[in-house]
C-alpha cells in the first residue's frame, strides 16, 4: 500500500521546521499543506482540534499533533537511517530531557529578551544566558548534540541556528558569540551547513521583518498608557 503523509505547517513555524528536518533526513515523501494561522482550514481544526496549532503530521489519515511527539513517531514508523534517537535507553532519555528543557525553559527565556528593552532587557538576559550555558556543557566533546550526526535534540534546538540571528538583529543585542559559547557557535554553524537544513530555511529577511513586527506590537501594547 502507497503510504500517504501530509503536513500541515507555516512558512515560518520552528515547530513545524523540526519535522520537515526529519522527513528530508528520513527521505520520506510528503505532502506539504501551507495553513494562515489567523485564518486556520476547517481541516487544520479537524485534524488538531486540542491545540488547534501547526504542525500537524498526517500518516495514512491518522494525524499527530506536537513537534515533539512527531519527531518521536517518525523515528518508530520508519526506521531507516538517519537514526534520530540514540539506541541508548539512558542517552534516548537525556535526548528527551534536553529537549523538553529547550522547549519549557530555553526558548522562552530567549523570547523574553527578544520582547523587552530597557533595564527589563538586561534582567531578562541573565537567566537566557544561564539556560544556554547549560546547552554549552552538554556539547563537551560533541559535533551535534546527537554526536557526530543531526539527531533528535539538534533538530529540536534548530531553530537556534537561524532564529537567533534574526532576534540579534531586531534588538541590535548579541547573545551567542564565539568567545562565550564556542561550542555553541561551532554547533549552529556545524548545523546550518548540512544542506538539508541550509536548504530549509525560511528567508532570512521576511523573518526579520515578522519579528520587528510582532517586537513592536508587543512593546507598544505594553507601553504605560
Amino acid at each position: 500500500m502507497e503510504e500517504e503523509v501530509k503536513l500541515f505547517r507555516t512558512w515560518s513555524s520552528p515547530f513545524a521546521l523540526r519535522i520537515v528536518w526529519a522527513l528530508k533526513l528520513k527521505g520520506i515523501e510528503y505532502e506539504t499543506i501551507f495553513e494562515d494561522i489567523a485564518n486556520k482550514t476547517p481541516l487544520l481544526l479537524q485534524y488538531n482540534p486540542v491545540y488547534k496549532k501547526v504542525p500537524v503530521l498526517i500518516h495514512n489519515e491518522k494525524p499527530i499533533s506536537e513537534s515533539l511527539v512527531i519527531l518521536e513517531y517518525i523515528e518508530e514508523t520508519w526506521k531507516q537511517t538517519p537514526s534520530l534517537l540514540p539506541e541508548d535507553p539512558y542517552e534516548k532519555a537525556m535526548a528527551r530531557f534536553w529537549a523538553k528543557f529547550a522547549d519549557d525553559k530555553l526558548m522562552p527565556s530567549v523570547w523574553q529578551v527578544f520582547l523587552k528593552q530597557g533595564k527589563e532587557q538586561e534582567e531578562a538576559i541573565a537567566p537566557a544566558i544561564e539556560n544556554l550555558k547549560f546547552l554549552e556543557e552538554e556539547l563537551k566533546g560533541k559535533k551535534f548534540f546527537g554526536g557526530e550526526s543531526i539527531g533528535f535534540l539538534d533538530l529540536t534546538l534548530g531553530w537556534m541556528a537561524n532564529l537567533v540571528s534574526v532576534l540579534e538583529e531586531v534588538t541590535g543585542l548579541k547573545l551567542i558569540d564565539e568567545e562565550n559559547f564556542p561550542l555553541l557557535s561551532a554547533w549552529m554553524e556545524n548545523f546550518s551547513d548540512h544542506p538539508i537544513i541550509e536548504e530549509n530555511w525560511p528567508p532570512h529577511d521576511k523573518l526579520v521583518t515578522k519579528f520587528q513586527a510582532i517586537r513592536e506590537a508587543y512593546l507598544a501594547a505594553a507601553a504605560p498608557k
